[in-house]
């Protein structure tokens, strides 16, 4: 299951929750305050820098594509 990133608009809470995509589209409240005005954040995938190059650093640029 995916998690997903959520930022509480009234306390300023940022959380993660793991659903499946159908509970996705429940309400979902912040864990901090019940709040239910919060939004999805959009976060990089596991795994990836910003760059999107590999976080792996046991591989040396050079040789990732070779």
């Amino acid at each position: 299951m995916p998690i997903y990133e959520y930022k509480c608009k009234k306390c300023d809470n940022k959380f993660e929750q793991i659903l499946s995509a159908r509970e996705a589209k429940k309400l979902i409240k912040c864990n901090k305050c019940d709040s239910i005005e919060v939004e999805k954040v959009i976060s990089a995938p596991a795994g990836l820098s910003m760059a999107g190059e590999s976080s792996d650093s046991s591989c040396p640029p050079s040789s990732r594509f070779s």
